[in-house]
């Protein structure tokens, strides 16, 4: 069961780029949330978001580098619940990779100083699927 589950929210999120809900701790341990876009995604296994690198998420993983994502949606209906840890990521190359063009609202390009990508590794999973659950590990 877990597996079709696990399908499920690969065949779910993969080549999208969706928009989801990234859960952080603020400098005084209080949980935050803000809406972001999904960049790239290995599945569940790992997600990417862009951001900038002079904004108030930086200063909370560098805290703090435990986080939660949430992507769900109504229709099919689905929740799935992310945690894990997350990493600033400023490498010329990652960022490369990781641009698209909906970005140029923001940035100057790939090489912007304040453009940074936001890597998202999963520990641990909760996938709803028509009111069925399941929790697991990677």
């Amino acid at each position: 069961m877990e597996q079709g589950y696990l399908k499920k929210a690969s065949d779910a999120i993969s080549g999208k780029r969706l928009d989801c809900v990234l859960a952080l701790l603020d400098l005084d341990g209080f949980p935050t949330a803000s809406p972001i876009s999904i960049a790239k995604n290995q599945s569940i296994g790992w997600l990417a978001f862009c951001t900038f690198l002079d904004g108030s998420k930086i200063k909370r993983i560098e805290n703090c580098n435990r986080a939660s994502v949430c992507l769900f949606s109504a229709d099919p209906m689905y929740n799935i619940s992310l945690v894990g840890t997350i990493e600033v990521i400023t490498d010329p190359e990652v960022k490369n990779e990781m641009w698209y063009d909906d970005l140029q609202i923001h940035f100057s390009g790939p090489s912007d100083e304040n453009y940074c990508v936001l890597k998202f590794t999963t520990e641990r999973y909760n996938l709803l699927f028509d009111f069925e659950e399941v929790k697991g590990s990677l």
